[in-house]
């Protein structure tokens, strides 16, 4: 089971209200693909898994970055379903700054991509998941890792030879898609009135530009560098409680 993530510091600035969009979006996905037969997701926070489930799929990956992004295709592979709730949510602190998101979202993108590395032969040399489940895990790749590295060498090479990207109708769709579930997610996971829920979706896909540099700085990265562990601390500063009068 996994539980929508809210971003407790969120009106801090920003990058903060940027994540608690993306949050939203996130869930609003996810809920989506399982309804529809798909692959749903464990986020770390808000996690909650069985412990036969654990075991049988082999305990903790101690060879991976991002261990609940594994840890979701190994339960797959052993036919444990995992769902998502958009209610109740579990807060969590939101890095504000760059800095911090760029190496939060490295590391993402980085164990994400890794476990299609790590368990292709067994995504495609075996029928563990159902035909649903391969395609949306599928798509997922091409629109959440092979897009956004592409985007940036299809615009660089469409000016040069001063013609259309060729993937800007993949491209548009996949933006006009992405916006329309943020808005959506944006005004169910916080009950906010339409222009509210407008202005943040607006700040939201802004702020989810960043993760093209971060897919193709990740992207080139693998490709000349081996597989590393290397894990960057998330820096928490604490958010205040509210005060009891």
């Amino acid at each position: 089971m996994q539980l929508r993530k809210a971003i407790a510091n969120a009106p801090l600035n920003f990058w903060t209200r940027g994540q608690e969009a993306e949050m939203a979006l996130d869930i609003f996905f996810q809920e989506r693909r399982i309804r529809i037969g798909g692959i749903g997701e464990l986020r770390g926070n808000g996690q909650f898994v069985r412990r036969e489930a654990l075991r049988d799929c082999g305990g903790w990956n101690e060879q991976t970055i991002t261990d609940d992004l594994d840890l979701t295709l190994r339960l797959h592979l052993q036919q444990w379903d995992i769902d998502c709730l958009s209610f109740p949510a579990v807060e969590e602190e939101g890095v504000t700054t760059f800095q911090q998101l760029w190496h939060q979202r490295n590391r993402w993108a980085e164990g994400g991509y890794q476990r299609y590395l790590d368990y292709w032969p067994l995504l495609l040399g075996t029928r563990r998941l159902s035909l649903k489940k391969m395609i949306d895990l599928l798509s997922f790749l091409l629109m959440q890792y092979l897009l956004p590295t592409a985007f940036l060498p299809d615009a660089i090479a469409a000016i040069i030879l001063r013609e259309r990207p060729v993937l800007s109708p993949l491209g548009i769709m996949a933006f006009s898609l992405s916006t329309i579930a943020m808005y959506l997610g944006v005004r169910r996971a916080y009950q906010r009135p339409w222009w509210q829920s407008a202005f943040q979706t607006l700040l939201g896909t802004l702020y989810m530009l960043h993760w093209i540099p971060v897919m193709v700085s990740v992207t080139i990265r693998m490709a000349i560098r081996p597989k590393r562990l290397k894990w960057i601390k998330t820096v928490h500063h604490g958010v205040p409680l509210p005060t009891v009068n």
